[in-house]
């Protein structure tokens, strides 16, 4: 295949490389260069999010993606308690800490540690609990002769500190409604 395979690399690798193909009617050159990057982690570019929403009995993802060379290994605490794999809670390898069936009780300070051998650093954000947003009233099933008028209504329950958007689609397609004024209306009662 012409690959040149290298394991356990050392800065001492870094350089130049030339690959050189030959046959009876010539030769070729291609030349490729070889970077050795290491770096401790480093939240600079990337910090955790400072505020982090998760809604009632639902599942949250808070991301730790610190720019690091190697890999980092990674461990998270909730505050000063250090949190480890369990049935609510797991760390992915990428570094980030997922939780199931949130509740009240997993709000506060979470930070990420990440650490490989060129060093270490940590990141923290607060998670907050809201209300989970519910259908509380579904579109029901409509037979409409051809050329009438149909209505559908949805109404939500949802936190009231947060802004709530209805989104309506067919058979998969979300709707345009400044594009199909002529065929569909929104009404949205407050």
């Amino acid at each position: 295949k012409g690959e040149l395979r290298m394991q356990s690399l050392t800065f001492d690798d870094a350089g130049m490389y030339q690959c050189i193909a030959e046959n009876t009617h010539g030769i070729i050159y291609a030349n490729a260069e070889l970077k050795i990057v290491a770096s401790p982690p480093t939240f600079e570019l990337n910090p955790m999010k400072k505020k982090i929403l998760a809604a009632k009995g639902g599942r949250v993802i808070i991301e730790c993606k610190p720019k690091a060379a190697p890999k980092p290994k990674f461990s998270w605490s909730k505050g000063t308690e250090l949190l480890v794999n369990g049935s609510r809670i797991h760390i992915w390898d990428d570094g980030s800490l997922e939780i199931i069936n949130v509740t009240k009780l997993d709000e506060g300070r979470y930070t990420c540690f990440a650490e490989n051998n060129r060093g270490k650093a940590n990141s923290t954000g607060v998670l907050e609990m809201t209300e989970a947003t519910r259908i509380t009233l579904a579109p029901l099933n409509v037979d409409v002769t051809v050329g009438e008028n149909a209505t559908m209504q949805c109404i939500a329950s949802h936190d009231p500190t947060l802004d709530l958007t209805f989104i309506w689609s067919l058979n998969g397609f979300v709707i345009d409604f400044e594009k199909e004024h002529e065929h569909y209306e929104r009404n949205v009662m407050v």
